[in-house]
């Protein structure tokens, strides 16, 4: 049985400010909304006084494909939403990753939920490919 890479990935010739706004739109064509954006440089200064790139996690939601998972097992709410990174590589390039669906459902270990998950890694996938223009 073979695992599922952890994320679904790509590297784009895009400032970090331009690749986190194309982020957005590809997510929102796929259905999904930004629910949470957490800025890891911001944090890590304020919290550590540590100096980082520029990172960014993106709580992605898609609502149908939420609720049909916590209909079918209200623990999945563990695990959404989907987070969707963004960093700048420093070379004008930024690299875009998206946790894969198929990997996390696969720990929570209810078959149910298995059409779900592959319906929003495609989703998500679409989302990266789109993302794969400005490679």
């Amino acid at each position: 049985m073979s695992v599922p890479s952890l994320g679904i990935t790509t590297v784009v010739k895009l400032d970090y400010d331009q690749a986190v706004e194309q982020t957005k739109a590809a997510l929102k064509e796929q259905g999904f909304g930004v629910l949470t954006e957490i800025d890891v440089r911001a944090t890590l200064k304020t919290k550590l006084d540590i100096d980082f790139q520029r990172y960014v996690i993106l709580g992605a939601c898609n609502p149908p494909l939420a609720h049909q998972a916590l209909s079918t097992d209200p623990s999945v709410g563990l695990m959404l939403p989907c987070n969707v990174v963004v960093y700048d590589n420093g070379d004008g390039a930024s690299t875009v990753s998206a946790l894969n669906p198929m990997a996390a459902i696969g720990v929570v270990g209810n078959p149910g939920l298995d059409a779900m998950a592959a319906a929003a890694t495609a989703k998500l996938s679409a989302a990266i490919e789109r993302m794969s223009a400005f490679a």
